[in-house]
């Protein structure tokens, strides 16, 4: 019987500014309690310089992730249709 891999430390994905106050959201797989993890969650900048998370954020089973990235490919999509987000073109912010 194969035994599930496990991680030693959380593996960071992404992340990304998500204002101009030193906040950024960082996506990474981590492990709760043997459980393996999404996490989604905002982080701020301390005193030091430092990124800290906070409790703004959403933990999920990995085993749901394939349901969230079609919840948010959904999302992505009706927001162009709304035309709340147009597409980038490359080498532009």
């Amino acid at each position: 019987m194969n035994a599930r891999p496990t991680l030693a430390e959380p593996v960071i994905v992404s992340e990304f500014w998500a204002n101009r106050s030193g906040e950024s959201v960082r996506v990474q797989l981590r492990e709760y309690e043997g459980q393996p993890l999404l996490d989604v969650r905002k982080y701020f900048t301390d005193s030091d310089g430092k990124l800290q998370p906070t409790k703004k954020g959403i933990s999920i089973a990995i085993a749901r992730l394939p349901d969230l990235a079609s919840a948010i490919n959904r999302a992505v999509d009706k927001a162009r249709e709304l035309k709340l987000i147009h597409e980038r073109i490359a080498g532009q912010p």
